[in-house]
């Protein structure tokens, strides 16, 4: 992707000539896609031999940014980020992309691969535990009983080694997998993503947090009327109230703060150059 010629403290978009465009929300680019747009073009990205990743980003992620720089840079080099939750979808909508909506990880997990069956697309699973991949890899087959899921793999619950990380690119690259699905923590998934894209020949990465256990059956997901509310964040706040309260406690006010900052010209959020290109395309966002 090239840098706009507009200017990146405001709402911008992508030159004309390229189809992917994006809005600035407090300095990272959200990108201005639906549901069908995006699992469009992922599936263009693993036909063309692009070696990228995709962030779905909510305001807590935006927000968490803010102090970051480093989760901020992964975020302006990533192929997508797309808008889950209804905040970022109401600021895309005001900087003129009427046709973007929500991209839920959960619905983008199921729409690509609906999408990818007919192109035989590959996926495995990283993240989460033993158990919750083989629930999640029977659910999955349920409902997509042609899907090639090829391999999975549970990771553990600390930081790993130089030697245990060269063994799992091994053990993604020898897979022959178009898509691994990364179902870590956020940011815990954003920096594997970006650490790990350079070394793997995997098309695409996606970082989809708690859609593994969301469809695995172990967590309970909102109603979609809530979800389309832009008040998610208060039924996950009622769901697990001791984990999230602080969280959100901070998050809401904010990301509503900062964006009426940013709406009326009081602060600027510029989108700072990427270090390197997006993912290992070598084309820069």
């Amino acid at each position: 992707m090239r840098n706009s010629p507009t200017d990146r403290n405001q709402t911008s978009t992508l030159d004309p000539g390229d189809s992917l465009k994006w809005t600035n929300v407090l300095g990272v680019r959200v990108s201005a896609v639906n549901l069908k747009s995006a699992t469009g073009l992922i599936e263009k990205a693993i036909e063309d031999g692009r070696r990228e990743y995709v962030c779905v980003r909510d305001a807590h992620g935006v927000v968490r940014c803010q102090k970051d720089s480093k989760l901020r840079s992964i975020h302006n080099r990533a192929f997508l980020v797309t808008p889950d939750g209804m905040p970022l979808v109401w600021a895309l909508k005001r900087a003129g992309h009427a046709e973007s909506d929500r991209v839920y990880g959960p619905d983008l997990m199921l729409s690509v691969f609906g999408a990818g069956i007919s192109k035989g697309l590959r996926h495995f699973l990283y993240g989460a535990t033993a158990e919750t991949l083989e629930q999640l890899r029977t659910r999955l087959l349920e409902k997509f009983p042609q899907a090639r899921i090829i391999g999975s793999y549970a990771p553990p619950f600390r930081q790993l080694s130089m030697q245990e990380e060269a063994d799992i690119a091994d053990r993604l690259n020898r897979s022959g997998a178009d898509i691994v699905w990364v179902g870590l923590s956020s940011p815990k998934q954003e920096l594997w993503m970006a650490r790990m894209r350079d070394r793997l020949e995997v098309p695409m990465l996606i970082g989809v947090g708690a859609a593994f256990d969301f469809h695995a059956g172990l967590k309970r997901q909102a109603p979609r009327a809530i979800q389309r509310s832009g008040f998610e964040w208060a039924f996950r706040l009622l769901c697990e109230p001791r984990r999230l309260w602080r969280r959100y406690a901070l998050v809401v006010p904010t990301f509503i703060s900062l964006t009426a900052f940013q709406r009326l010209g009081l602060r600027k959020f510029p989108i700072e150059d990427a270090i390197s290109g997006s993912g290992a395309s070598g084309q820069r966002p």
